[in-house]
């Protein structure tokens, strides 16, 4: 089947005649200039004159200033949709325009984007939950655990390729750091993503600012300052929770504070790892535990990737299944990282807009969820000061 590089046809050989009234056509990320993958391409070229991805297409690049040292701020679960509240006025004022997060829009695949500056299916990591061959399970790339949070022997700091950003910015002379929530010091994520960072913890939304600041104030240095409120407040209580709006408010309050504090040799740049649709009780779509007797189920609820029969775990499901030969390369362009093959399904079942699927592993208590085809999960925010 010929694709184009964006769209997929709804008219699918084999998909349900009901799939054009409720999916959208599947929209590929805009790796060759128009997503996260080039944004991070586009400082690392700014910083060292060198990127291993696109650069940021031409009418978006000239959203980016030159700069001495430049801060990227990653708002998790900020979605362009998102900006509209009135809570987030500062970061709605600062939108430049909107990109696209990485398949299948979720924070690990995300960061390991920015981390190596390379789409999924250079950097391997191409789920939250991740089958890896090599410990013959599904991994939370989250925790580094199996699905029930028994731990593996894995080697953290060989995940991803090598040399990731910051090695690439420290050969050139460019000093890269990142400030993170203090309980992420030393985790199995961090030391898969950060490695040859400097991590400076922080305990309050204050303490963010004033260590990003510092971290900043040193000429040719890359600082990337992680905020999680958002998606904490989104998972729990949804986009109507009083919670959902004091996450906004942080976040609205530290651009504000970084905006005014920073000096102007300073580039500062926001974006987000993914977007946020709520989903209804009525819409959890549950599988019995035996759907896994004989399939490998991993990915995410709004994507639930099947190694095994995919057509037969779709039949009478708000889903639609589409096998592994129909799908175009959402992960990215090769060349594939050496356990693309093996880490990718035989198939993906796409929860309709607005349900969501669960194995007996996956978290069926949450109000908010991620990484379908709906663009509210795919668009992301480019905040320039």
């Amino acid at each position: 089947m010929s694709l184009t590089r964006r769209h997929l046809s709804a008219t699918l050989r084999g998909t349900p005649v009901n799939y054009r009234h409720h999916m959208n056509d599947i929209v590929v990320p805009d790796y060759e200039g128009g997503s996260l993958v080039n944004l991070v391409a586009e400082v690392e070229h700014r910083l060292t004159g060198k990127s291993v991805s696109s650069r940021l297409s031409p009418d978006l690049e000239t959203h980016i200033p030159d700069a001495e040292t430049y801060v990227l701020v990653l708002f998790d679960g900020l979605g362009s949709h998102q900006l509209n509240h009135p809570a987030a006025a500062a970061l709605s004022t600062a939108s430049r325009a909107t990109i696209d997060a990485p398949f299948p829009y979720t924070t690990t695949v995300s960061l390991a984007s920015i981390a190596t500056g390379l789409p999924p299916s250079q950097h391997g990591v191409l789920a939250y939950h991740l089958w890896m061959e090599e410990v013959k399970v599904v991994v939370n790339t989250i925790h580094m655990t199996t699905l029930w949070g028994a731990r593996l022997d894995l080697d953290y700091a060989a995940i991803l390729p090598e040399p990731n950003l910051w090695e690439r910015l420290g050969s050139h002379g460019i000093g890269g750091v990142t400030v993170q929530p203090g309980h992420f010091d030393r985790t199995p994520l961090t030391r898969t993503l950060y490695r040859g960072a400097e991590f400076q913890p922080y305990w309050s939304p204050a303490e963010a600012v004033e260590r990003t600041v510092r971290a900043a104030s040193e000429p040719g240095r890359l600082v990337m300052l992680y905020v999680p409120d958002i998606d904490v407040a989104a998972h729990i209580g949804g986009q109507t929770s009083n919670e959902y709006t004091n996450a906004l408010l942080v976040a609205n309050t530290i651009w504000g504070d970084l905006t005014e504090r920073l000096p102007e040799t300073v580039g500062l740049i926001g974006t987000s790892d993914h977007g946020h649709v709520d989903i209804d009780e009525d819409h959890k779509i549950r599988l019995p535990d035996a759907a896994g007797n004989d399939r490998i189920l991993y990915g995410v609820d709004r994507a639930m990737f099947v190694k095994g029969d995919g057509v037969s775990l779709a039949e009478g499901l708000e889903a639609t299944w589409i096998p592994a030969a129909e799908l175009p390369d959402l992960w990215g362009p090769g060349p594939h990282h050496a356990a693309f093959d093996e880490r990718r399904p035989d198939g993906i079942l796409f929860a309709h807009d607005t349900y969501a699927v669960f194995h007996k592993h996956a978290n069926d208590r949450l109000v908010g969820y991620h990484g379908g085809l709906m663009p509210q999960e795919r668009e992301i925010p480019l905040l320039v000061r």
